[in-house]
């Protein structure tokens, strides 16, 4: 019951909720990186989704314009912007705020495996092993609470697939709980 109706439910219930109290602080955010940069704000990426299919992820922009949109977290070592104001937006996880819209679309769940980008097929083949591709990638998941970047493709397809298995309201709020942890130490990062 709760992974096929009452989650959904929730993820809606919740993301509206925060789209609306962090509304004003989004705007702020969102004029602080135009007058930083003077490029688009919105940072949107193509990414694999649930059953593989690819949807549009959207992000606050943390490096430049110009660089390639279908590079994969670790490929975006080095390029990230030397800027503060951005190096600030990522290392504190407030670029990530735009994907309330993707879990309100119904592309994102709040927890669930990373979306990653498309061409990433070691690390999507490696899920399909495990289910994981078979739910809704999450803002936060299993495998960022237990490594984030620090971890190989085949422990969070692991990671990922351990959490599919124990999918449940319990081990979400688990793994939110963790998040906050996990974001405030730079764990993994």
């Amino acid at each position: 019951m709760y992974r096929k109706y009452i989650k959904r439910l929730l993820d809606c219930v919740f993301a509206v909720i925060l789209l609306v109290v962090l509304l004003l602080p989004m705007v702020i955010i969102g004029l602080i990186t135009w007058i930083d940069t003077k490029e688009p704000v919105i940072f949107a990426q193509k990414r694999s989704g649930r059953y593989r299919k690819p949807f549009v992820l959207y992000k606050f922009r943390t490096m430049p314009q110009n660089t390639k949109t279908d590079l994969s977290t670790a490929e975006t070592v080095g390029i990230i912007s030397v800027d503060q104001w951005q190096h600030f937006l990522r290392q504190s996880s407030l670029d990530e705020l735009p994907q309330l819209l993707n879990i309100i679309k119904g592309d994102m769940s709040f927890v669930g495996p990373r979306p990653v980008i498309c061409r990433e097929t070691d690390l999507i083949e490696e899920r399909e092993k495990y289910g994981a591709n078979a739910v809704r990638p999450g803002l936060t998941g299993w495998a960022q609470v237990n490594g984030r970047d620090a971890i190989d493709y085949k422990e969070k397809s692991r990671l990922d697939g351990e959490y599919v298995k124990e999918l449940s309201f319990l081990f979400d709020a688990k793994c939110i709980i963790r998040t906050v942890s996990t974001v405030f130490t730079d764990k993994g990062i």
